[in-house]
């Protein structure tokens, strides 16, 4: 089986892990609300019923993660060459909304309860069926939680959180339940005002989790170190920098990435190298590097290595240069070049114009050229 029949393999097990977990939720919310709704009409309970409502918004929710997810696997087009894996985010600021909504129409009634309240009547059948929601809905959000993580879901994990949620809630309703047969003392408005608090706090978390997708965020981390030190298990390789991540969707990562060769190699054996380290990523990381750009390094030259060093030295004295890469001097020629890493404290023309400045002082006959890169991954 080669990588591509592999990887499109993943990408059908992910999409099937992901329907039938769902496919759970909606029966599971589907029944609980039949059972809730019940409840909370004959109890004349506001807080079951705006429960029963919850779980509703969770069948919905757990139904837009199927679609998102059936759509998000359509083949490539021209006008979407990258694929519509991004759809799925889309998919998940839609279950926000609806989350959002269901804690702003709670509250609303909620509130309207605290200034015209209604007795609620609880019975022993209607307390069990309550007891046994609860579990039923820990059950729900543990399992839902862990297949989200197995495929990288960011819509299963956060109907997973929900679920969890939704049993802190759901046991709250049966607190005040047993409080209100006991001491008489009615809590119903007040807890569902609470239960609304925490709907609508989960659907901006989601929201925002949603967002940072959407608009792009820092690499990974351990993605970013792993990939680097990857390409420099490749003998000729001196450094890797520049590594930028680009995603599609969950599990859909192209990157580009610069390394560090000898000045002494041909173009074949580049040639060999960067595609010896596309190979070695993708199989061990599954990301996709789109781009292996070459810095050259000298090797034929003590007196470039030495140029090298102080240039070093004077660039990494700033508090705001992170790293110095790409460095290429030519002794004869009095031209040098050489990227910065710049932290996200400084302009990057400031700080480009202020280390030109510093460089030239020292070597006022050089031509020198200085790259301005943002700190985009560890």
């Amino acid at each position: 089986m080669n990588e591509k029949t592999s990887m499109r393999k993943a990408i059908g097990d992910r999409n099937r892990i992901i329907v039938r977990t769902s496919m759970v939720g909606i029966i599971t919310n589907v029944f609980l609300v039949a059972f809730k709704a019940t409840v909370g009409i004959l109890s004349n309970s506001i807080a079951v019923i705006l429960d029963a409502l919850n779980n509703l918004s969770d069948a919905v929710s757990s139904l837009v993660t199927i679609i998102g997810s059936k759509l998000s696997t359509m083949k490539p087009t021209k006008r979407h060459p990258m694929g519509y894996g991004r759809i799925e985010y889309m998919s998940a600021m839609i279950v926000a909304f609806i989350v959002l909504y269901a804690g702003l129409a709670a509250g609303v009634r909620s509130v309207r309860n605290i200034f015209e309240p209604q007795e609620a009547n609880y019975s022993v059948k209607s307390l069990i069926i309550i007891g046994v929601a609860v579990i039923v809905k820990i059950l729900l959000g543990r399992y839902v939680k862990a297949k989200g993580k197995q495929v990288n879901s960011q819509a299963l994990v956060a109907s997973g959180f929900d679920a969890l949620f939704d049993a802190i809630l759901s046991f709250s309703v049966f607190v005040s339940a047993i409080i209100f047969i006991v001491f008489g003392i009615s809590l119903e408005a007040y807890v569902g005002l609470v239960i609304s608090v925490f709907i609508i706090k989960s659907g901006i978390e989601m929201m925002l989790d949603t967002i940072n997708d959407i608009l792009g965020h820092r690499a990974d981390p351990e993605v970013a170190r792993k990939i680097k030190h990857i390409a420099c298990q490749v003998p000729e390789v001196m450094g890797a920098y520049d590594l930028f991540v680009n995603n599609f969707g969950p599990d859909k990562d192209y990157a580009t990435m610069h390394v560090e060769l000898p000045d002494t190699l041909t173009v074949e054996q580049v040639d060999i190298i960067t595609r010896q380290i596309q190979q070695d990523v993708y199989s061990q990381t599954g990301v996709i590097l789109t781009g292996v750009g070459v810095y050259s390094h000298n090797t034929k030259d003590d007196e470039a290595a030495a140029i090298r060093n102080n240039v070093r030295k004077i660039v990494l004295d700033n508090e705001w240069a992170i790293q110095m890469h790409g460095f290429y001097v030519d002794v004869k020629e009095h031209t040098m070049r050489f990227d910065v890493v710049l932290s996200f404290e400084i302009e990057s023309s400031e700080g480009q114009r202020i280390i030109y400045d510093q460089i030239s002082k020292e070597y006022p006959d050089y031509d020198i050229t200085i790259v301005a890169d943002i700190d985009i991954s560890d």
